[in-house]
């Protein structure tokens, strides 16, 4: 196998262990890991990180369900509003600075894990 093969592999399979532990936050592994060691532009690895993390929430949620730890109806609310949420992003992205957008992607793992720790 090809040595940029297994980075994409890698690169999946923590994106995947992460969405599947945590119930979500894969994209927060496979960007840099994208950029980083995959060697995508940032806006490319964006881009594939949305598209790569699609199914994995659909087969975490897919688990969640048949466990018996999932409220459909209380998830209805933050599906609806993520959707939203999601177009608009989808629609900025293109128009959007890429200096910026890391920044405020460094700012939102920074929050993200300053709230783990308190």
């Amino acid at each position: 196998m090809q040595k940029s093969k297994l980075r994409y592999l890698l690169a999946g399979a923590l994106a995947g262990l992460t969405n599947g532990l945590f119930g979500g936050g894969g994209g927060s592994v496979l960007v840099p890991l994208l950029t980083r060691y995959c060697g995508l532009s940032q806006r490319k690895a964006f881009a594939t990180s949305v598209a790569v993390i699609l199914p994995l929430c659909v087969l975490s949620v897919a688990i969640y369900f048949f466990r018996g730890g999932l409220d459909l109806m209380t998830a209805l609310p933050y599906l609806i509003g993520g959707a939203a949420g999601g177009w608009a992003g989808g629609r900025w992205f293109r128009g959007m600075r890429m200096d910026w957008l890391r920044r405020a992607f460094g700012l939102l793992l920074i929050y993200g894990g300053v709230r783990c720790f308190l």
